[in-house]
């Protein structure tokens, strides 16, 4: 008699005997071991009982000798026709999800599958956060210490009907995309109106031509609808009908003269209503706007030192917008002139720890520090003698510089080829380093040898930042968000750079094999064909045996015994 089975039977085949010793064995381990393994021994049995009661109508057996047949009467040409088929649409998925990564930064399986899985299971998606538009008010401490990605005003933008026009009308391409040009917008509404512009027909039309979307309907309400002293009117004419910076800077003095006049009229009655104020704050964005623009020509055009002045003067007048990066305009200008004391003297004003940082100031630091040491940096008298305590400065500072912006030495060093920059930059961005790099390559190449510091000594950063990011050396952690908002703001064509650079995912991988894989599969199946035969039918055979082995003896050997040991349980 069988122990513990009541059924009066004994054991179904001679070799059933060590089957249930090690049953038992396994039962008593079962039962000491936890809840868990008792459940998974029923879902087990349940399984078991699931294979009985449809093994007639399903009938599993005969099914299985089917396949075995058909396998074995398969000829060299299916199987060749076979991995080639594999081959060729596992390359097709690969080059697509190559294809993906490369433009999007995601693998397009992965995606899909999170996406569709994840509600079924549960999961809640993680929302990207909405790219922020440019604002002034918040507090500078904050945007230090957190590392949001905020797009903010580009201050050395062009001229769009002077420069990006004429760009798209020789090459043919959109040097802007339409969320640079929707913020753009977004930033002429908040700076050229206010809730008082009911007061003014002039204000009232220029209201509803900044939210015109098509360039020529602007212009057309600017020009035509607007009388003549409208200092908003003439900026939008400069901005986007003037064809050359000489245009621009005319249409520039006429809004000049026309803001200046408003300015004045609101501050005398400013202090009369909270409607007042308001109008004068936005008069007052006006008249700086228009002078900064106006400073941007006489630079354009060469007149450096009048340039200068306008900045120092607009910079005096307002000190209070220093969150419109003025200072950034001036630093590019002394450059130019080589005012390279005047340069040290703005840094050491505007390079705080107090204010946001950007790569015009950290990489003018850096540059001014090289410039003492380049023209006689070498990198093999370096590495016999040591660094001086120069050197050592300057290549901290381009540490300093480099790990706050990454993406600008590819620039510097024309590594990387460099586009139009767009009318907002994202702070430690790839869009910010084309800015910076599209404005300043000039100068670090009339140093002699800076570029060659930089060279021999910008990868050394990464060196001494940890990894993975979790904290930074110098400046809170790279944030990770960079290349979304940058790939919104920098033209398609341009290819962005990415810090730090992602592993390819796991199903280019996966898709590369694979189509290797089969690929040599269908040549060794070509060249031969009744070897690769036998070795397929062997194959199948392998995987199908345990399967068959388990139909055959799950009811004679197991299914009773796994019942009765049960019931206790």
């Amino acid at each position: 008699m069988a122990e513990g089975g009541g059924s009066g039977r004994g054991p179904p085949c001679p070799g059933a005997d060590a089957a249930l010793r090690r049953w038992e064995q396994l039962r008593r381990r079962v039962t000491a071991a936890a809840p868990w393994a008792r459940g998974l021994l029923a879902v087990a049995a349940g399984l078991g009982l699931f294979y009985l009661v449809l093994r007639v109508p399903l009938r599993l057996r005969d099914s299985l000798a089917a396949v075995t047949m058909f396998l074995s009467t398969l000829t060299p040409k299916f199987y060749f026709a076979l991995t080639v088929t594999s081959s060729f649409i596992s390359g097709l998925i690969f080059v697509f999800e190559w294809w993906h990564f490369r433009k999007y930064g995601t693998s397009f399986i992965e995606q899909v599958s999170v996406s569709h899985l994840r509600p079924l299971i549960g999961g809640v998606e993680n929302s990207p956060p909405a790219p922020a538009a440019f604002s002034a008010g918040e507090n500078e401490t904050s945007r230090q210490n957190m590392p949001e990605c905020k797009v903010w005003r580009n201050p050395l933008n062009l001229f769009r009907g002077a420069e990006y026009s004429r760009y798209m009308w020789v090459t043919g391409k959109e040097p802007l995309t339409y969320y640079d040009m929707n913020l753009s917008a977004q930033d002429h509404q908040n700076f050229f109106t206010c809730d008082t512009d009911a007061l003014r027909p002039s204000d009232t039309v220029m209201q509803k031509a900044w939210r015109e979307r098509n360039p020529q309907a602007r212009i057309k309400a600017s020009g035509v609808e607007v009388p003549l002293l409208c200092a908003t009117a003439y900026v939008l004419l400069a901005e986007e009908e003037a064809t050359t910076i000489v245009d621009a800077e005319r249409y520039f003095k006429q809004a000049l003269k026309a803001g200046e006049m408003i300015y004045r009229k609101s501050q005398n009655c400013h202090s009369q209503s909270p409607q007042h104020e308001a109008q004068l704050r936005r008069d007052t964005n006006v008249l700086v706007y228009v002078k900064r623009r106006l400073a941007m020509c006489a630079r354009k055009l060469g007149r450096i030192r009048e340039a200068v002045k306008m900045m120092r003067d607009l910079m005096k007048e307002f000190p209070l917008l220093s969150m419109l990066n003025i200072h950034e305009n001036l630093l590019e200008a002394l450059l130019e002139l080589q005012a390279y004391a005047d340069v040290q003297a703005v840094l050491a004003k505007y390079d705080d720890i107090s204010l946001p940082k950007s790569a015009a100031i950290c990489y003018t630091a850096a540059l001014l520090k090289a410039r003492a040491v380049s023209e006689r940096f070498s990198p093999e008298t370096a590495s016999k003698r040591g660094l001086s305590t120069a050197e050592i400065n300057a290549v901290e500072a381009i540490h300093r510089a480099v790990e706050f912006n990454p993406h600008v030495p590819k620039y510097l060093l024309e590594m990387k080829s460099l586009v139009l920059p767009p009318e907002h930059i994202l702070k430690r961005g790839d869009s910010e380093a084309v800015a910076y790099a599209f404005f300043h390559l000039q100068h670090w190449k009339r140093i002699e040898g800076a570029l060659n510091l930089l060279h021999c000594t910008w990868e050394g950063t990464f060196r001494m930042i940890p990894y993975p990011l979790e904290k930074g050396h110098l400046f809170y952690p790279y944030p990770s968000c960079t290349e979304t908002a940058d790939r919104e703001l920098l033209p398609t064509f341009h290819e962005v750079s990415v810090y730090p650079q992602k592993e390819l995912p796991f199903f280019i991988h996966f898709t590369a094999g694979l189509c290797s894989f089969s690929a040599m599969l269908a040549l060794l199946t070509h060249q031969f064909p009744e070897l690769m035969v036998v070795f397929a039918k062997a194959c199948f055979g392998t995987l199908l045996s345990p399967f068959s082995f388990v139909t055959e003896n799950i009811e004679v050997l197991l299914l009773p015994r796994l019942w009765h040991q049960l019931i206790p349980l």
